[in-house]
């Protein structure tokens, strides 16, 4: 299993964790992963970070699909490869329809169907082996619509081709994991827990599989754990409660959030209906502290190092292929890299 580091997204002021990026390099982490939501872009961030490092992969979880055409997504995803020597991963997602309607400022209808849409846009545009031509529900190029000029024609990218950029998905419902297992390289569930994967994923990703004629030998499942470590396990469950509260109470209406959908899936409905209530209601640290301790361990690493230890044989008998941490100081990262090593 490889390690890789989520760094996340920013909050009001940018402020990349450079020597902690170094480290992972130095200490050979297989990729760093950025992210976006409505402030800073997941790609500007990796430009800055590629800079700095030799040979950790450049990750975006997630791009968000609606607020970039495809052909933009895949020039975006050439430059920074070809700028990084080959290090580039394309990390793409939908988000939700409070972001892409909201901010965005576009429609979240046929979800499935854009995804399936943009990612066959994006590989013709890497592959390069024709002019870009695609008549579809969503995505139709050249465009066609009734407002058109009608002078729009097919073209091809200027740079060369790079069809071994791998391309992973963000997804939670099932048919968007069946999808992704399908059309993608690779996969970036958040909240995953190793002991709900037979149940919650495992026949959507086995579907998916079988529709591409693939093997799970072809596809990562890349998912993010955050870790703790910490003797003192209230702290550690402490530190991670505004995080889940704040998605599964606060990343959606009511009836539209993913991530209160997925602890509801985990099996914790009554949890997560009293977080979302308490979310939505403006009680945010009640809310927080509603985050039962059961959820956390399930999907994170926390506690003494014994403790992580021990959990984390949970994630090496999962199908898991890469581990992106989500860690605070360089000394947890070095803890991970020290269990791994002991436990390989």
């Amino acid at each position: 299993m490889r390690l890789g580091l989520m760094l996340g997204y920013a909050g009001r002021r940018i402020e990349l964790p450079v020597d902690l990026v170094k480290e992972a390099d130095r200490l050979g982490v297989y990729a760093v992963w950025t992210a976006e939501a409505y402030g800073s872009d997941a790609v500007t961030p990796l430009a800055w970070l590629g800079a700095q490092t030799k040979n950790i992969k450049l990750g975006t979880a997630i791009m968000q699909m609606p607020g970039r055409t495809p052909a933009n997504a895949a020039m975006t995803a050439m430059t920074l490869n070809q700028l990084s020597n080959g290090r580039f991963l394309m990390g793409l997602g939908l988000s939700g329809p409070q972001v892409v309607e909201g901010w965005h400022g576009v429609s979240y209808k046929r979800p499935l169907t854009r995804t399936r849409e943009y990612v066959n846009i994006v590989r013709q545009i890497f592959r390069r082996e024709n002019k870009m031509r695609l008549d579809g529900k969503v995505y139709q190029i050249p465009y066609r619509g009734s407002d058109a000029t009608g002078l729009g024609k097919p073209l091809k990218s200027t740079l060369e081709a790079a069809p071994d950029i791998p391309i992973y998905l963000a997804a939670i419902g099932p048919q968007n994991v069946a999808l992704t297992a399908e059309i993608a390289d690779g996969w970036l569930p958040i909240f995953f827990s190793p002991d709900k994967y037979e149940e919650t994923y495992k026949p959507h990703i086995d579907a998916g599989l079988a529709n591409a004629g693939k093997t799970m030998a072809d596809f990562d499942i890349a998912p993010t754990v955050s870790v703790v470590v910490n003797d003192n396990l209230d702290i550690c469950y402490n530190m991670l409660r505004p995080f889940l509260a704040l998605y599964i109470g606060g990343m959606g209406a009511k009836g539209k959030n993913f991530y209160h959908d997925l602890a509801c899936r985990y099996g914790y409905e009554a949890a997560a209906n009293e977080i979302q209530n308490l979310y939505l209601a403006g009680d945010k640290g009640a809310a927080m502290m509603a985050v039962p301790p059961a959820l956390i361990d399930e999907v994170a690493l926390v506690g003494p190092r014994s403790r992580i230890k021990e959990h984390l044989q949970r994630w090496l008998s999962s199908p898991v292929t890469t581990l992106n941490l989500t860690v605070f100081n360089v000394d947890d990262l070095q803890t991970i890299v020290e269990i791994l090593n002991e436990l390989s």
